[in-house]
Formats: structure tokens, C-alpha cells, sequence
């Protein structure tokens, strides 16, 4: 496997990271590119929905609006998460099939989310990768309680998956945005939650910056794939691509509330 490309870490909106993930892949797809891993930011904070999911089902779509917090759907599956500017770094690792040394979908989440675990062990917590289930996409666990979650796409020999590293959690802000259907109150929501999820900030009980994890999740993903990382920028094509992606479908109620997609 030759070396990869690795994308500055970057803070967009909801509609372009999106789109920026869409165009990578694209590009990955037309042998235009290499293998590219990218880390990103969500100003203003957003909710990210699966492909297949409705908005309203999954999302407290009145919320979202009156404080700014964007609502975007995802060419992946999985399922709708809360996406915080302050205390999230998001990844996305576009790679062929090939070099992932499997076309089996649970080892190739285990392979890519080893760099989730060994950022974690960098930055002095153990995590561990759970396979999930048919109802749950793989994800990273603290003590059982997951701390990343990711979603895959596969296509013409291509594989995308992106998912996020909570660095801090805000619960309580979190599931203002995010619906629980059979939850009468945010407090029933917030009992079983604390059981369920946690940061790396939760774990070690002092602040990390965005910055440290930043480079945890370098060092973390240069070991874990075993491969040279080299620092490189988005191509014009993939920068028009994305401007053209954010305009004609995620910027839009028709893909982002009803999965409507003309491209």
C-alpha cells in the first residue's frame, strides 16, 4: 500500500463537509486521487441523519432551527448523531477496497478504527472496537460505553467510512437535538444515556484540546495502517466538485428531509 494523503484539519458547515466527503470519494473512484484520510470541524454545530432515515423520525427538527444547529443526511447508513463544534473532531478515510486487505465490512471497520484506538491510548485512555449488530454500526467503546461512531459506503471498488471522536460530550445538549421516540422526558433520555456513552474527556477527567487530539489521531491512524501519511491539499476538482455537491444536494430540503438525489 503506498502512501496516503492526509487533508489539514478543517472546520466547515453540516452541507460542505458532506460535500467534501462525497467529492474525495468521487475522486478516489476515478483513480484521481490516492488514499486520503481527512479530519473536520461542524461550525455551526449539526445533526447528521443516514441515508435512509427520516428527519423528523430521528431529529427535533424545531430545535435544531431556533438555535442554528444545521441538519444534513449522509450518503452512509447508521444512524442520526449530534455533531458538536466544541467538542468533536470528525474523520473521514477514503480508501480502495483493495487496500484494506479485505471486502468484508466488519474487518474493514476493525482495521480503520484501530486509529481511533490507538489515538485513544495516546492520549492515555483504552478503547476497544465492538462489532455491533444488525441494528448498530461497528463502534469504539470506553468501558463499554461508545465514544465514536462510524458509517461505511462501498462503491465500485471504493470504501468510505467516516465517524466521530468525542473528545467531550455534552449530553444534555446533545438529545435537545436528537429524538429519542419512546423517551417521555429528556431525564429518561439522560438515565440511560450516561450508561451508554462517554468522551475521552469523560474518561480522563481534565480537558484536552482540539489540538492534542488532533495529533493523537494522527500519530494514531500512521500506526494503525502502517503506511506514510503525506501532508497534501484538496484538488481543484475535488473543490468544485464539493461547491457543486453543497449547491445541487446538501444544501437543499430535497436530499436533506426526503432522500431525494439527482446525481
Amino acid at each position: 500500500m503506498g502512501a496516503w494523503r492526509l487533508l489539514k484539519l478543517e472546520t466547515r458547515n453540516a452541507f460542505m463537509n458532506m460535500a467534501f466527503d462525497e467529492a474525495v470519494f468521487k475522486a478516489r473512484i476515478a483513480g484521481m486521487v490516492p488514499n486520503t484520510l481527512r479530519f473536520y470541524r461542524w461550525k455551526p454545530s449539526a445533526v447528521s441523519i443516514g441515508r435512509f432515515q427520516r428527519a423528523p423520525e430521528e431529529v427535533h427538527v424545531e430545535n435544531c432551527r431556533r438555535l442554528g444547529v444545521d441538519i444534513v443526511r449522509r450518503i452512509t447508513g447508521g444512524g442520526a448523531v449530534y455533531h458538536d463544534y466544541e467538542g468533536e473532531i470528525t474523520y473521514s478515510v477514503v480508501v480502495s477496497e483493495k487496500d484494506v486487505g479485505s471486502r468484508n465490512v466488519i474487518s474493514a471497520y476493525n482495521m480503520i478504527c484501530r486509529g481511533l484506538i490507538e489515538a485513544a491510548k495516546i492520549l492515555g485512555v483504552r478503547a476497544d472496537f465492538n462489532p455491533g449488530d444488525p441494528e448498530q454500526c461497528p463502534n469504539i467503546t470506553i468501558d463499554r460505553r461508545k465514544f465514536s461512531g462510524s458509517a461505511q459506503l462501498h462503491r465500485k471498488g471504493v470504501l468510505l467510512q467516516h465517524g466521530t471522536f468525542l473528545v467531550q460530550t455534552d449530553l444534555k445538549k446533545m438529545f435537545t437535538f436528537l429524538n429519542v421516540p419512546w423517551a417521555r422526558s429528556l431525564e429518561d433520555v439522560l438515565r440511560v444515556a450516561e450508561k451508554k456513552l462517554t468522551s475521552i474527556e469523560g474518561e480522563l477527567q481534565s480537558s484536552i484540546s482540539n489540538e492534542e487530539a488532533h495529533e493523537a489521531l494522527i500519530r494514531g491512524f500512521q500506526k494503525a495502517l502502517n503506511t506514510e501519511l503525506v501532508k497534501g491539499d484538496i484538488t481543484d476538482h475535488e473543490e468544485g466538485l464539493a461547491e457543486e455537491l453543497c449547491k445541487e444536494k446538501y444544501a437543499g430540503d430535497a436530499w436533506n428531509f426526503r432522500g431525494d438525489n439527482s446525481r
